[in-house]
Formats: structure tokens, C-alpha cells, sequence
């Protein structure tokens, strides 16, 4: 061989290289323009926006459905600062990170309701300000976009709440004012009066303190009129039951059968006072899906192949969505490339998995195939409706929302004693319909049962276990997966879908053994 034709063999071997070398850049990223020109033999002709890139970067994405995003992108994510537009109106003004919301934001729904606050994982979580198209609006803390915390609301029809929120209802020390003048100062449970408070009645200036129970008086308590003079006993919505005392302004007590008034009038009055429920979001942040291309080809009945979003294959991702398909036009490495891409993604996997059409991608030269290793697939099987642990799953969640939920964590790790005592347990129904306690559900009436929750609150603590990441990784909207083999002692293992937690059903003498040594911990806690 000549040395000029070693030479001109060189530099087609080179030239063949490095044209392959951007090929395979511009496969790996999810966007692109849908044609790309011929290249030459120069690596300045390479376009910027087809190959890979680790910076952050400015984009606007004019999506096949309709929807639009403008803003910061980082390695196929909206990741920063963005605008996102959906075809329904709704929109999300705000700071990403990698493809979630999440930071400071403004949400915002056709209707005219608006969201500005924090985000978290898609939720609202932190603190912020929704206001509702007819004026609803509440400014406080949230927590998986319920109101959690401090926060005042402010309903349309003139009510105002302010004080402590769990899980979307009133609870805790809280004052509410009705449009009319009348407010009540106290204690609620599950969105309703209970405990012991004072309720003022604006127009005649009476007045009762004491006990509550479902909204209504209950137990001991006094009612009191402005002259001085009050009424002192026990209260009850039964008529059979109540039992007091009439003291007049500077006179001895007299007998409530010789008044021209009747404890019975408290309660009639009282009924009229309506707790407004406000507003309701029927389309919370999380639920809003992101859509990346979408593919018009490639069928259904095609094995899924996921890949990751800088092209590689992704191994643990659960679930898959849609397709990916690259395919070559006709003629040698100076053909146009064409490239089809789509997915349709839940808003906390953009840009993370996606369907493979075909089972192999073309390489663009020399006709060999670029094999894709097949999926790794997680352990355990995904609980389904219909599934004969369905139920047990949705028990689990339930129980572990309520035990987790319903006390905040502890100020400091110090415990007494007395809590690490088994016996100290709390025993909860769940009806399906719904309890003072309990939300309704769609599984079988059940009991929970909560050994030692201060010692376990405390443990979450010391481990820095965040509560709402807590619920959020075993409650979420995602299934829990089943082992497929259960332990010796007939056990089930679940894990949950990012793999953080594992449980494990317990028999009784296996749940009993496990509880003994709870004392052995006394001395390690607060260390």
C-alpha cells in the first residue's frame, strides 16, 4: 500500500470515528431537533443542542400535546428556575429540581385558584398561601399538600379560623370566628370542637366555658351572662343527663326548674353555628403528569426497555411509559438521522424511564446492532387491587399515617421510664366509613394497634427521620411491593417503591418477643 493511500485510508477511519462519536451524543439525549444535518469532517459543525451537556442551561420546550416549558434545563430535567404550562391552564411559575418542584413556587388552576409558597417532592409542603376562585384562602404550613401546622384560613362566607391544622382539619388550640360575631377559643379534634374551650355569642354577649365534645357541650361547664350571673353543672346533649346550678349576679344559688331558661336553648343555639368546610382542590400539584415527546409509532405489544435520560439503560427504575425509537434513513453516514421520542411521565419520573419500540438500537454505521442489556427488575411484586394482601397493604398505610401523623416529633430525646413500657400501647378502630378519629377508606374494618409511639417518635427523631419523607415513601400514592417468598414463621416482607423501608408482619409470640428488650433502650436514648 502506497503511503498516499495509507494516508486517505486514515483519514476516513478518523473522519468514520468521529462522526459515529457524535451520533452516539446525540442519541443519548431524550430532545433534539427531528432532523440533523449531514455532518462534514469538521467537529465545528457538531450541533451544541444535540449532544450531551452538564450545564445548566436555558430552554423552551414546545411539547406534541400542547403543553409548554420555559426555563432552566439540566440533563433532560427542568432543573432551577421554569415556567410549565399545561393544555387544561393549569401552570407552575417556579424552582425545580431535577424535574420536581421544588423550592419556592407559584401554582396556579383555571379556575382562578393560586398556590405561592413552598414545594416539595410536587406537593405543597412548607409554608404558603392558597387562595380559592370564590376568595377561600389559607396562609400557613403544609405538609404533602395538607394544611399542617399553624395557619389561618379565611372562608368566602365571612369565617375565619386561625390555630393548629393535622392533616387537613382543624386540631390542637384554635380560634374561629363566624361572619355574624360569634367566636369560640379552644381545643379541636379531627376538624371539629373538642376538649375545652369558650364560645362567645356576639349579639347577647353570653357566654360558655367548659367542656366540648363533637362540637357540642360536654361534661362540666359554666354559661355565663353579662349581668354576672351564670349557670354551673354538668352538660350533655341527652336532656337526662344534665344537672347544674343557677347562681344570679350577688345571690345564692336557686333551682334552674324556677328560671324562664332552659340549657336546652344553649344547644339549640348553638346548632346554628355551623364550621364552614370550605373549598376543596380537585386537582392537587402532585397529580399533575409532565409530558416529554410523544412517540406516533411503535406498538404496544412491544417488550419494554427502559433507559435513562443521557441514553443509557436504567436499572431499578419501576415503572415503564412510553417509547424511544432512533432509527437511520437510508444511505451511509451522511444520511439525515431521523429520531422519534416520547413519553407520557408521572411528575416525579420525568425524564427517567422510558419503553424501547424495537429491541435493540441500529447503530449509525457499519449495520451492527447496539444491544441494550435487559432491565433490571426490582424484588418483590407490586400489590394490586385484587391482590389477596390488597387490603393488608392499605391497612398498613392507614395505621402508619395515623401513629405517624397524629403527634408532631418530639422537642427532645429524653423519655421517661414509663414509655418504654409495652403495655403502654394504643388501640385504634378503622371502620370503613369513617370515625371522630379515623378517615373513611375502601378497605375491611380493622384495629391498630401502637405499641410504645413515644419511643418510636423519639427513635425517628434520633435517626433524623423526617416525617412527611416517612409517609410519603410508605403512604404515597405508590403500591408496596411483596416479597415473593414470606419468612419461616409465615411473615410477609414489603418494600416500598424507592426501596428506603422494609416491613414485616409479625405473629403475636414473635411480636411479643420483639417488644420485651424495649427497656434495654432506655439508656441509649438522649445519647
Amino acid at each position: 500500500m502506497s503511503k498516499e493511500q495509507y494516508s486517505g485510508v486514515m483519514r476516513a477511519w478518523e473522519a468514520t470515528l468521529r462522526k459515529t462519536h457524535a451520533a452516539k451524543k446525540r442519541a443519548n439525549s431524550i430532545f433534539g431537533s427531528t432532523s440533523v444535518a449531514p455532518h462534514t469532517d469538521d467537529e465545528e459543525d457538531e450541533d451544541p443542542t444535540s449532544s450531551s451537556t452538564c450545564e445548566v442551561y436555558h430552554a423552551e420546550r414546545f411539547l406534541p400535546n400542547g403543553d409548554i416549558y420555559t426555563g432552566q434545563w439540566y440533563e433532560n430535567f427542568p432543573h432551577g428556575h421554569g415556567k410549565y404550562l399545561w393544555t387544561d391552564g393549569c401552570m407552575y411559575v417556579g424552582e425545580w429540581c431535577q424535574g420536581k418542584t421544588m423550592g419556592s413556587g407559584r401554582f396556579s388552576w383555571p379556575s382562578g385558584a393560586v398556590y405561592d409558597g413552598e414545594f416539595k417532592n410536587n406537593y405543597m409542603d412548607g409554608k404558603g398561601t392558597y387562595t380559592g376562585p370564590s376568595g377561600d384562602t389559607y396562609r400557613g404550613h403544609w405538609i404533602m399538600n395538607l394544611k399542617h401546622g399553624h395557619g389561618l384560613r379565611n372562608y368566602s362566607n365571612g369565617d375565619e379560623y386561625e390555630g393548629d391544622w393535622r392533616r387537613g382539619l382543624q386540631e390542637g388550640n384554635g380560634r374561629y370566628k363566624w361572619s355574624n360575631g360569634d367566636h369560640y377559643i379552644g381545643e379541636w379534634k379531627n376538624g371539629v370542637i373538642c376538649g375545652k374551650g369558650t364560645f362567645l355569642w356576639a349579639g347577647t354577649g353570653n357566654c360558655y366555658d367548659g367542656h366540648w365534645e363533637d362540637g357540642l357541650p360536654k361534661g362540666n361547664g359554666t354559661f355565663l351572662w353579662p349581668d354576672g350571673g351564670f349557670y354551673m353543672g354538668n352538660w350533655s346533649n341527652d336532656p337526662e343527663e344534665r344537672s347544674g346550678s343557677y347562681y344570679p349576679s350577688g345571690s345564692s344559688p336557686m333551682d334552674v326548674n324556677n328560671l324562664d331558661w332552659d340549657p336546652q336553648q344553649v344547644f339549640d343555639e348553638l346548632s346554628k353555628s355551623e364550621i364552614c368546610t370550605g373549598e376543596k382542590v380537585l386537582v392537587l400539584p402532585s397529580q399533575k403528569k409532565l409530558a416529554v415527546w410523544r412517540s406516533s409509532k411503535g406498538g404496544e405489544g412491544n417488550k419494554p426497555r427502559r433507559m435513562s435520560v443521557d441514553g443509557r439503560v436504567s436499572v431499578g427504575v419501576e415503572r415503564t411509559v412510553d417509547r424511544f425509537k432512533m432509527f437511520e434513513a437510508d444511505g451511509d453516514l451522511g444520511g439525515h438521522v431521523a429520531r422519534e421520542a416520547g413519553m407520557d411521565i408521572d411528575a416525579d419520573l420525568l425524564g427517567s424511564e422510558m419503553e424501547q419500540s424495537s429491541g435493540n438500537l441500529r447503530s449509525l454505521g457499519g449495520g451492527q446492532q447496539l444491544r441494550i442489556p435487559k432491565k433490571g427488575k426490582k424484588q418483590g411484586e407490586t400489590i394490586y387491587k385484587g391482590h389477596k394482601n390488597y387490603e393488608l397493604m392499605l391497612n398498613l398505610q392507614l395505621g402508619i399515617r395515623h401513629s405517624v401523623g397524629r403527634a408532631p416529633p418530639p422537642d427532645n430525646l429524653d423519655l421517661k421510664a414509663s414509655a418504654f413500657d409495652v403495655k403502654d400501647k394504643i388501640w385504634t378502630r378503622f371502620p370503613p366509613e369513617g370515625s371522630k378519629y379515623t378517615p373513611p377508606h375502601q378497605s375491611c374494618d380493622f384495629r391498630w394497634k401502637d405499641y410504645c409511639p413515644q419511643v418510636f417518635r423519639t427513635l425517628r427523631k434520633l435517626f433524623k427521620v423526617d416525617p412527611a419523607d416517612y409517609m410519603l415513601s410508605i403512604c404515597g400514592n405508590n403500591a408496596l411491593r411483596e416479597l415473593s417468598s414470606p419468612g419461616k414463621s409465615g411473615s410477609f416482607f414489603y418494600l416500598t417503591h424507592d426501596d428506603r423501608y422494609m416491613i414485616k408482619t409479625m405473629k403475636k409470640a414473635e411480636a411479643k418477643a420483639n417488644t420485651a428488650p424495649f427497656f434495654s433502650l432506655l439508656p441509649f436514648m438522649g445519647t
